[in-house]
């Protein structure tokens, strides 16, 4: 009789859950507002959606925030594969919980090595908001950016021909002008600057813009000495996003577009969000339908574009601290590597 051994697969030991849900902090969110939590359980890790960190004015429906949670998720993803380890995710794992997003199993049959320059990726990645150069960026980038979006399972097209461009554009200064007559909304966002916790966006990287009649962005002026509109000739944007506006599809477009930013901070370019235009019902029906000719539904829109060389590098924006987003309780009772398996890739949604 033959017998079939089956590879030993080990779990991930809590010091490396620690670094990973700490490198996963770094993943951009709304305003900073990182609204995740994670739960560290019977080796598996559960991704919570923090609605105390939702914003109530521009994001009711809380699409920004689980785009938010997904990015995160796919930071944790990222994370492991380079420091050796594999993953298994499962979408949506309680649905009657608004609150569970995902859980991750993270495991592996063998010792891999560091990769160190995903590691840096991860730790220099920021948001630049200041005005990008003239340099345009070539289409064949731009592609390679949205077949890194569609790995995830998500959808994303480059806005490229004039009409369409200059259709957005009417788009996003209209939802900014939309956004600076709500006072809730105004408010809302002025209370995410310079906060005394560590989240938020301080006021020193934000654009100084000296003339508001022609330099409009959704923030306040800051200090950096920069000036822009919500778009410029020289940008370029990708709409990432699915077939359904559910948060299913809004899981997967976080996902997209961490993985899309990381491929872009590798190529050497700056990548902004703009969500403003996505916030507004009538501008997200209009770009579905004559931007994007309803090939799907938008759930985030991304400027991407080259930075001035030899500007000065920017601070980091503020993390919370670990304990903050993960449960140490359920840490110091997980058990070390042990012979259960991890779900495989046919078991569960997981990205590439």
């Amino acid at each position: 009789m033959t017998q079939v051994r089956t590879a030993r697969v080990d779990h991930a030991p809590a010091a490396v859950v620690e670094r990973l849900v700490a490198l996963a902090g770094l993943a951009p969110s709304v305003h900073n507002t990182q609204p995740w939590l994670w739960e560290y359980v019977d080796q598996r890790l559960t991704l919570h959606a923090d609605h105390r960190r939702q914003l109530a004015a521009e994001d009711p429906s809380g699409r920004n925030l689980t785009i938010s949670c997904g990015a995160a998720l796919h930071h944790l993803e990222f994370a492991a594969s380079a420091l050796g380890w594999e993953t298994a995710v499962h979408h949506l794992p309680v649905p009657s919980d608004r609150g569970v997003l995902a859980e991750v199993v993270v495991g592996r049959t063998g010792p891999h090595p560091v990769d160190a320059e995903a590691i840096r990726l991860l730790r220099e990645r920021c948001t630049d908001r200041r005005r990008f150069t003239a340099w345009p960026v070539p289409g064949d980038r731009l592609d390679t950016l949205c077949r890194t979006a569609a790995l995830w399972g998500a959808e994303a097209q480059a806005v490229t021909d004039e009409a369409s461009r200059f259709r957005l554009e009417l788009l996003a200064n209209q939802a900014l002008t939309t956004m600076e007559f709500d006072r809730q909304q105004r408010a809302e966002q002025d209370s995410w600057i310079d906060r005394a916790d560590a989240a938020g966006i301080p006021h020193a990287l934000l654009p100084h813009h000296p003339d508001p009649l022609q330099a409009r962005s959704r923030f306040q002026p800051g200090l950096l000495e920069d000036a822009r509109l919500a778009l410029h000739g020289c940008d370029r944007v990708i709409a990432i996003g699915s077939a359904a506006d559910d948060v299913e599809g809004w899981i997967v477009a976080g996902q997209a577009l961490s993985a899309v930013w990381l491929e872009a901070a590798r190529q050497g370019l700056s990548v902004v969000p703009m969500s403003q235009p996505i916030e507004d019902a009538d501008a997200r029906a209009e770009i579905t339908r004559d931007v994007l000719g309803s090939a799907f539904v938008p759930h985030i829109l991304l400027r991407v574009g080259w930075q001035a060389m030899g500007r000065r590098e920017l601070a980091r924006t503020p993390r919370r601290p670990l304990q903050e987003v993960l449960n140490h309780r359920a840490l110091r009772g997980a058990k070390g590597p042990d012979g259960a398996g991890i779900p495989t890739v046919g078991e569960a949604q997981s990205g590439p």
